[in-house]
């Protein structure tokens, strides 16, 4: 009776317990992929939201300087003279003297500083300043002389009826294709034709909170019977920030 030889291998034994380090391996792994993926969503969900917040705020933003214009054309269009305008006269949309507003941001807007820096980037700025000519202002003594006419939160304007807190300013200037070297006078035409007669130039910034800011310019023309724009464009920050 022959006995059956069996083979020994050298490989020591697996013992039961021996795969449970690499099973606790995969399950950290998979769990930290997890909140990985996770982390990813709600970071992706956040600037979602801070995207569609800023995209709001600029959309609401621009609005105002819109309906700004639309008040300041309303109002130009009952004034006779706009010499009188030339020389200061403000709208009734105004809240109060110029000087330092609270804006929705809690930051200050100085509206003395921010109209000096309208006329001439800088401020204080004189009337030799506003006459420097420059690739941005390069008529010299026709430069426009920016003058506050309104400013006020835009909620001014309908208590009750428009909820916004964003801050408007509209300056107007004379025309600077005049001839006549005088910034605060509608085009005189005492020295011949002047192609600037009649024509008024409206500047919009609106004001919302995180710093949110619009710009609009307009040209404005008065016929026998009504006033209309000639032209209407939004500024760039680096147009608007003259």
């Amino acid at each position: 009776m022959h006995r059956r030889q069996v083979r020994r291998s050298n490989a020591p034994a697996r013992e039961p317990g021996s795969d449970r380090g690499v099973a606790i391996v995969l399950v950290l792994l998979g769990m930290l992929l997890l909140s990985a993926l996770g982390m990813a969503l709600a970071l992706n969900t956040s600037i979602e939201r801070q995207v569609s917040a800023a995209y709001s705020s600029s959309a609401e933003v621009f609005y105002a300087a819109d309906a700004a214009l639309e008040i300041a054309l309303q109002g130009l269009s009952q004034v006779p003279d706009w010499n009188v305008v030339l020389t200061g006269a403000a709208s009734t949309f105004v809240d109060g003297l110029a000087g330092p507003r609270v804006l929705p941001d809690g930051s200050l807007l100085d509206l003395e500083q921010v109209t000096d820096a309208a006329n001439c980037g800088r401020s204080p700025c004189s009337l030799a300043d506003m006459q420097v000519v420059t690739a941005a202002r390069p008529w010299g003594a026709n430069n426009p002389v920016w003058l506050l006419y309104a400013h006020a939160p835009l909620e001014h304007l309908s208590p009750g009826v428009i909820d916004s807190n964003v801050y408007v300013v509209v300056w107007v200037a004379d025309d600077p294709l005049e001839t006549d070297g005088q910034p605060l006078v509608d085009g005189d035409t005492g020295r011949g034709p002047n192609p600037g007669a009649g024509v008024l130039q409206v500047l919009v910034k609106a004001y919302g909170a995180g710093g949110t800011r619009r710009t609009l310019e307009a040209t404005l023309k008065r016929d026998a019977s009504r006033t209309r724009v000639l032209s209407w464009r939004e500024l760039r920050v680096g147009e608007a920030d003259r």
